[in-house]
Formats: C-alpha cells, structure tokens, sequence
C-alpha cells in the first residue's frame, strides 16, 4: 500500500511546504483558492525524489516496444495517475516498473518547461 501524503504551494507566497509543515500551519487552510495541494503518488523517480502531482518529469518508457519518451505534468484522473504531453496531446500511465522516471521540475516554480514544449 502506497504511503498517503501531501504537498502545497502557496501562490502568494510561492513557496512549496511539506506534509510535516501542512499538518501543523495549514489544517484549517487546506480548502483557500490560493493552496494548491499536491498528492503524492507513492512513487519516486531515479534519483529517490518523491513523485507528486504537478510534477513535470521526463517519462523514457523501458519495456520492449514501448512507448515514445515524453515530458509531461502528473496528473490525477479517473483513479490513476498519469504523465501528460498537452503539446502533444499525448498521456501515459504512470508506473514505476516500466519506465524511468525524472522529476525535472514542477507547474508552480517552473511553469517555463511546459511553455518550451508547447
């Protein structure tokens, strides 16, 4: 079973926090319009970095016959996660076992990978 936890941006702040620092500062703030909060997907990437929604990773697909490597946004969607190519309009299943996965930024510090894609 996957450990459940999360992460925030703060938009005002721009500034991401923890779980540790969610659980103590914002419990009551979790629903504001300015938070925006991550889930973790319970994978990490080849470096060891936890895997979160809003990632931006490059997705190399491993598996004979695979497919093409793409660099897409995590995102949640009909109970799974998946790597989105909106460039491209292209997305695959995220899954650790058939694919290596870097985290190589994130849609709230590094909006700029995503625009040079598109």
């Amino acid at each position: 079973m996957r450990e459940i936890k999360f992460q925030a941006w703060d938009l005002d702040a721009e500034q991401m926090y923890n779980w540790e620092s969610i659980k103590q500062l914002f419990h009551e703030h979790l629903a504001h319009p300015r938070v925006k909060v991550r889930e973790y997907t319970g994978l990490k990437d080849v470096n060891g970095n936890e895997i979160y929604e809003g990632d931006i990773i490059d997705y190399k697909e491993t598996c004979i016959g695979g497919a093409d490597d793409i660099k897409g946004v995590v995102e949640y969607s009909e109970g799974s996660f998946w790597v989105v190519d909106r460039a491209n309009e292209d997305a695959n299943f995220l899954f650790s076992e058939t694919a290596e996965l870097t985290i190589i930024g994130n849609v709230y510090e590094n909006p700029e990978l995503m625009e040079a894609g598109e």
